[in-house]
């Protein structure tokens, strides 16, 4: 398999970066980049691709009601090319001020080897499903006997050696301790669907997209924050991985999901929002929800 960072090692430039992103979105999408003020995130793939973010302030807010903090991510399963481009256009909206009442951390491709690959791959440089990879409770009983008996060894679907033992999956998870979202939103295809782990009410359609839980995956994002953590993620699984949605539809996912995140998604306390961002999650997990 050739990687995205096989011959560039790791000096990319947010140029060469977007240059490279928006090349291999074109047959998809028409996508935005440059525009924005992505930064490396700190973090690496497997061959050495800087994990790139945007992060935008909320407007001024009252001190006594701190703005909620959405992370998104799309390109988790780099073959999924329509998550990581419905992304970057929902970018256009946050740049221009929509939904600019919350604090946005956007990570439109989480696995750049798996995208950027010659022939994009679900999987990471390593050959790992990285929604498989999250310390999720039991995982190393739970995650290697799900891939044997219900997968049957199914390689796109390899949970990895141990869990977070690859570096996108440990960069989000430090992500989640670091930036303490309140929501998490999570780009797949191409299911048609939307799914949900968290102890708040679940969004029942966005545009044509209904709710259709999928179960819950030793391994899965979900099922880590969601529901080990108790910080609630909406999968959004569009309708296919090659073909956008039409402009109309890109609209209406994205206004409802602002609607569901101003009525149902919780917010932190002052305290909570001013807390450190180097406190530890992982200490606190026995006293979370794990509904």
């Amino acid at each position: 398999m050739a990687h995205a960072g096989a011959s560039s090692g790791s000096a990319w430039t947010k140029q060469q970066w977007c240059s490279r992103v928006v090349a291999r979105l074109a047959p998809v999408a028409d996508v935005p980049c440059q525009e924005f003020d992505f930064e490396p995130g700190g973090g690496k793939s497997r061959s050495g691709v800087p994990l790139f973010v945007a992060r935008f302030d909320a407007a001024a807010a009252p001190q006594e009601d701190p703005p909620r903090r959405i992370l998104l991510i799309g390109g988790i399963h780099g073959d999924e090319l329509t998550a990581s481009a419905i992304v970057l256009k929902w970018m256009r909206h946050i740049h221009a001020d929509g939904g600019r009442e919350f604090v946005w951390e956007v990570v439109p491709l989480a696995n750049p080897d798996g995208m950027l690959a010659g022939r994009p791959t679900r999987l990471n440089g390593r050959g790992v499903d990285l929604n498989r990879n999250f310390d999720t409770a039991n995982w190393r009983t739970e995650a290697p006997a799900y891939w044997v008996n219900n997968t049957h060894r199914d390689p796109r679907r390899y949970p990895g050696p141990a869990p977070l033992s690859e570096p996108e999956s440990r960069w989000i998870d430090a992500e989640i301790t670091r930036f303490h979202p309140d929501v998490i939103i999570s780009v797949h295809a191409p299911y048609a669907l939307l799914d949900y782990d968290g102890p708040v009410a679940a969004p029942k359609r966005f545009g044509a997209l209904t709710l259709n839980p999928v179960g819950v995956y030793p391994g899965s994002l979900g099922n880590y924050s969601g529901v080990l953590l108790g910080v609630p993620v909406i999968t959004i699984e569009l309708a296919h991985a090659l073909d956008m949605p039409p402009q109309h539809e890109v609209e209406r996912i994205w206004d409802d999901m602002l609607a569901w995140i101003r009525k149902h998604a919780p917010r932190q306390t002052l305290a909570s929002a001013n807390a450190p961002s180097t406190s530890n999650r992982a200490a606190q997990r026995g006293n979370l929800k794990t509904n």
